[in-house]
């Protein structure tokens, strides 16, 4: 017996109608280069989004066309989310803090044939312009200043644009792509379909994912050029979640700000992100009133438990999850099941430490030499993952097919344990984790430990060769403004916590630790800065 269905494609241009139709009241505020705040409705957003595409048929769009954004978290932003890929097109968003020659590498590799850039972000945009062919550069205007000569002006193409006529779209038809940090390489692009980035949009949504609805004020902190960030402004289209975007302003006064004035009731960002807010509420705890039981959705790295455990004493949730580019990005997301409830607080916090579970739909494992790894919360093993928003391949790179099984499974690259609850907790980069006389010892666990202390910032631990045991472990710390320690302070304060050989051999200490530009730390400079100092 055959179920008879309606053919309905989940395509974006049923979730731009719906905002438009349904929530058409609910604001978009976005704050500007000069601070102010920019104020406008899903119903213009609707409007506008639909006028962009139309602009970019007139100007020749073709189905399958890239157009590239470099721009920041705004309300153009997000029209270009929607106006792009309902009018057929592609959306490419460039990662305007990469080095310029990898942005046009990026931009060169996707075939971009338009661009959108902000008006403040045009001196990024000379100093690759020689080495790109962009066919159109739309400057959005944010500061009002003239547009250059030889470029069109964002709003006068949507005044002047046509009556929008919604093409034929299949859900498999291609509607974004980003690509990858290139910290093992050159960056590598994932393009994500229409029924991929519906079916992301929905399952964030669900309760025990991030709950974003209707009565939701979203401010995604993650940069809209970062895996979409992390699909949120999809998500708050689909539930008409008000948005709250903070533009190029993300220190900590400026968020707590905006999270203050327009209500947030859910954030997005990275570790470093959360910390930087966290002093600012330490050193002034009155300033802000924010709403009870924000919650915070942290990922790129991870939030160590002192984090977390520092922002329910101001009412704030952090939750934690894990993604990657080729994961669009939601791989996993905690929460604490019916099963857990009745722990301690110090279970608790344990479990809130991990990177949660799998929502809806993906699947994961670790493998080890010998198999499938057993999930009882201590075999370690490389995480892989499948689902119906996880990439099957990278553009325009065939031969590069390591990183999937012959089953299908995505290799992450990710050192994880899985507890006999289903709980995926990130033990290391493959590259990261230490191997000191044969024996694996993990990165992310000392640092975290290390960041408790109350002395530190940051921390970094890196394997750095041994004349004896192949590898030691070797700390960078960078202290709190106003704090001191020692190294040996600090190794006695791991001491109680790890076996003695997982013990760094040195502690050191720095005004920075480098990273990426998506706020992860740059081990490599640091294992190439080190590499000699045991030998």
């Amino acid at each position: 017996m055959q179920g008879t269905m309606m053919d309905f494609p989940l395509t974006l241009a049923h979730v731009l109608g719906r905002a438009g139709q349904l929530f058409g009241a609910t604001e978009i505020v976005s704050r500007l280069p000069d601070k102010s705040l920019h104020r406008q409705r899903y119903a213009d957003f609707h409007r506008r989004a639909k006028a962009l595409g139309a602009a970019l048929q007139k100007l020749g769009l073709k189905k399958g066309d890239r157009v590239a954004t470099l721009m920041w978290n705004h309300y153009a932003h997000l029209e270009a989310y929607f106006g792009i890929p309902c009018a057929g097109g592609v959306l490419h968003t460039l990662n305007l803090r990469l080095h310029p020659d990898d942005i046009a590498y990026i931009a060169n590799h996707a075939g971009d044939r338009f661009l959108i850039v902000d008006d403040v972000l045009l001196p990024l945009l000379e100093k690759f312009s020689a080495q790109v062919k962009f066919e159109r550069v739309i400057v959005v205007p944010l500061t009002g200043a003239a547009v250059p000569q030889g470029c069109d002006d964002y709003e006068q193409l949507l005044a002047a644009a046509p009556a929008f006529v919604q093409p034929a779209l299949d859900e498999n038809d291609a509607a974004g792509m980003c690509y990858t940090s290139g910290t093992t390489g050159k960056p590598k692009g994932v393009v994500y379909t229409h029924r991929s980035i519906v079916l992301h949009a929905l399952a964030t949504a669900t309760v025990d994912v991030l709950g974003l609805s209707n009565r939701d004020s979203l401010c995604p902190v993650v940069p809209m050029f970062h895996v979409n960030a992390w699909g949120l402004p999809f998500s708050a289209a689909m539930t008409g979640a008000k948005l709250a975007f903070p533009g190029p302003h993300l220190d900590a006064v400026n968020l707590l700000d905006l999270c203050q004035d327009e209500r947030v009731t859910l954030s997005a960002g990275v570790p470093t992100i959360w910390m930087g807010m966290l002093q600012a509420l330490q050193k002034e705890p009155k300033r802000w009133k924010l709403q009870n039981n924000l919650r915070m959705v942290c990922g790129g790295a991870a939030a160590p438990e002192s984090m977390i455990r520092a922002f329910d004493q101001f009412g704030m949730r952090v939750i934690h999850g894990w993604g990657m580019t080729e994961t669009s990005p939601l791989g996993a997301i905690n929460f604490i099941k019916r099963e857990l409830e009745g722990l301690s607080p110090d279970e608790e916090y344990a479990v809130r430490a991990k990177q949660g579970v799998p929502p809806p739909f993906v699947e994961l494992r670790t493998m080890s030499e010998n198999g499938e790894a057993p999930w009882d919360g201590k075999a370690m093993g490389e995480l892989q993952v499948r689902g119906p928003w996880v990439a099957a391949g990278y553009h325009e790179l065939p031969s590069e097919t390591d990183q999937w099984t012959k089953d299908g499974w995505f290799r992450t690259g990710d050192i994880a344990i899985l507890d006999q609850h289903g709980y995926m907790k990130i033990a290391d980069r493959i590259k990261d984790l230490v191997k000191s006389g044969g024996e694996w010892i993990s990165s992310v666990d000392l640092e975290n430990a290390l960041v408790a202390h109350p002395a530190v910032l940051e921390a970094a631990v890196i394997a750095a060769p041994h004349p004896k045991w192949d590898e030691r472990p070797l700390a960078v710390v960078v202290l709190k403004p106003g704090q001191s320690a020692t190294a040996e302070a600090l190794r006695e304060h791991l001491a109680p916590l790890f076996a003695k050989f997982w013990l760094p051999d040195a502690v050191l200490f720095a005004d920075a630790i480098p990273k990426t530009s998506t706020g992860k730390m740059l081990k490599a400079t640091l294992r190439e800065q080190y590499q000699n100092y045991f030998t």
